[in-house]
């Protein structure tokens, strides 16, 4: 049954496409499992904690610390939002444009990380005192009515799927100088994986092999991935401890131009899981009120500011989870409480980190490929219901290509530029995101402007024929 929302949504709503309704709960054998799916699913989990500690030449009690604070930031994020504040089945993962600002300003000129974790919790500060929950006047409320236009939040999905092929292919072959490179197991292993996902999603009539096709695509890629390629598996067992967390572990340090940054990259992740809320809420058959949406916005960004305190990444909608959502058919948000408490409770052991690294970044990929093609999907399948006046032309067009058009600037043009600007034409979410808020602000003034206009025009023409003696 639809819930009933307390302002008129700003997109149409679609039947429901889940198996499994958002509100129903299921097994907990069953919630563990596509628990596990979800976990496997979220590539930056595995994948941005070494990516710091690379670029920092981190030692690797610190690379082991990232990832357990990562997630268990992602788990209290995914708990506030299942069943707290939001309650839709949004599974929240670390932020590709949060990870680009901390490399990028802790590489700058006098920054370290304790600078850039330091001014990140400031930007999230700031962002809590916006995204507090009002209803009717929150800034959250009325930002959503301009996200939640099927144009702007089918774009959005768009540029974030097309962003994100970047990762697929490339890391599903791999490059000459990684394993499995040479020989094609990543080739071989990461197609095992991508062709069982799709053949248990698309041939069996039953529900359990769609539910648990990703699951079983990365298993069966792994196995074909360690026959012929050495596994770090063997170390899951070595060295058993739990990771405490611990308050600002790089030191702490605030730059007012590099909160500004941060400020303005958490923006698209915001826009983003708006635009992510509705999508899932309508395959779901629920209306949302801006008031919840607020909610969900406030949750993210709290859980992310708390992360940050402790040196996780912020968060926003995972989209690879947002494609398994539309595969598996199961909408529950009590699976993504399973999600949640799963990452919560073993995040902070080290041996569930190293079992999870250990699975083949190829067959992660190539599974991720699947997912990302039906996100693409997804978001097309809501332009199909947007009215194509001159106006969405432009929206739907020009945003998109322009931001797209970012990932092919020279590294070279790219460096010339301030630190700001580089960060908002080198991520197509934020400058995609800010083409969109912005064009779709100016057309609706222009469209008042119109109105008014009329009104003066039609009002002036009746004041003349009731003034007497005039011609």
């Amino acid at each position: 049954m639809a819930l009933k929302s307390e302002e008129t949504p700003g997109s149409a709503r679609t039947a429901p496409v889940f198996d499994v309704g958002i509100d129903e709960r299921v097994p907990i054998s069953g919630a563990i499992g596509l628990g596990v799916q979800n976990i496997l699913g979220m590539a930056g989990l595995l994948i941005f904690p070494a990516l710091i500690g690379t670029a920092f030449k981190l030692p690797h009690s610190d690379i082991a610390y990232l990832y357990g604070v990562t997630f268990m930031t992602s788990g209290l994020v995914v708990i506030l939002q299942s069943v707290l504040l939001l309650r839709l089945p949004i599974v929240q993962g670390p932020y590709a444009g949060s990870l680009a600002a901390v490399l990028a300003v802790g590489h700058a000129k006098g920054g370290s990380l304790g600078a850039a974790f330091g001014s990140m919790v400031i930007a999230g500060l700031i962002w809590c005192v916006l995204a507090i929950p009002i209803r009717k006047y929150g800034l959250i409320t009325y930002l959503s009515r301009f996200v939640r236009d099927p144009i702007i939040s089918a774009v959005i999905v768009l540029i974030l799927a097309t962003q994100l092929t970047s990762t697929a292919l490339p890391n599903w072959l791999g490059t000459p100088q990684s394993p499995g490179f040479g020989d094609g197991v990543n080739l071989i292993s990461g197609l095992v994986g991508a062709v069982l996902v799709i053949a248990l999603t698309v041939l069996p009539r039953g529900r359990l092999p769609r539910r648990l096709a990703v699951l079983a695509g990365v298993v069966a890629g792994t196995i074909v991935y360690a026959i012929f390629e050495p596994t770090t598996f063997g170390e899951v067992g070595q060295n058993v401890g739990v990771i405490v967390p611990r308050v600002f572990p790089f030191g702490f340090h605030v730059e007012g131009d590099l909160v500004l940054i941060f400020f303005i990259t958490l923006f698209p992740a915001i826009a983003e899981s708006i635009a992510t809320y509705d999508i899932v809420a309508s395959w779901g058959g629920q209306d949302l009120s801006g008031y919840r949406v607020s909610q969900g916005v406030f949750g993210e960004v709290l859980g992310s500011t708390v992360g940050a305190v402790f040196g996780g990444m912020s968060t926003l909608a995972y989209p690879d989870n947002i494609g398994l959502l539309r595969t598996t058919r199961v909408g529950s948000r009590y699976v993504t409480l399973t999600t949640g408490i799963i990452l919560l409770a073993l995040g902070g052991l080290e041996p569930f980190d190293r079992l999870l690294v250990a699975v083949p970044l190829p067959v992660l990929a190539a599974v991720g490929t699947v997912l990302f093609g039906v996100l693409f999907a997804s978001a097309i399948d809501v332009l199909g219901k947007v009215r194509w006046t001159r106006e969405n032309l432009m929206l739907g067009g020009v945003p998109f290509i322009t931001a797209i058009g970012g990932l092919f600037i020279p590294e070279a043009t790219l460096r010339a530029m301030p630190l700001t600007i580089r960060l908002v034409f080198g991520q197509p979410m934020i400058l995609g995101t800010v083409l969109l808020i912005v064009m779709k602000g100016a057309f609706s003034l222009r469209r008042l402007g119109d109105r008014d206009l009329e009104e003066r025009v039609l009002g002036g023409s009746e004041e003349a024929e009731a003034a007497p003696g005039r011609a």
